[in-house]
């Protein structure tokens, strides 16, 4: 098996609402709009996002307590920058910038439908 590409997808009342944040806030580009879903993608190493809209969902799939739930993490270089620049952009941050123990740095945002995203940038520490 060889996998040449990652998606993620999140299941959300109001897809165009994640989408507006998605490519406001973390510079994500809408590749395909459906009634049903929108398809983003960017041209780095992030996956991509596939926004459904929650009844949309086949049933099979569907799971009415996992909505909100998700977390989508992405490792990134210049969180600092980041950060100051999703403050003035008005990004709803739900955990400010903060230094982890083991040297990482992380902030957490969630878009208008409740999915939080995390963005992590390692620094090691001190003379490591």
């Amino acid at each position: 098996m060889n996998i040449t590409g990652s998606a993620v997808l999140l299941t959300v009342d109001d897809p165009p609402a994640s989408s507006l944040f998605f490519t406001t806030h973390l510079g994500f580009r809408e590749v395909l709009v459906s009634e049903e879903a929108i398809h983003l993608s960017r041209d780095d190493a992030a996956a991509d996002l596939v926004v459904l809209q929650s009844e949309a969902e086949p049933h099979a799939l569907r799971r009415p307590d996992s909505r909100g739930e998700a977390m989508v993490s992405f490792t990134v270089t210049g969180l600092a920058v980041e950060y100051e620049r999703l403050r003035r952009d008005g990004a709803r941050i739900v955990m400010p910038l903060r230094q982890e123990p083991w040297g990482e740095w992380t902030l957490r945002l969630a878009d208008p439908n409740g999915v939080v995203i995390q963005l992590v940038e390692w620094v090691p520490p001190a003379g490591a």
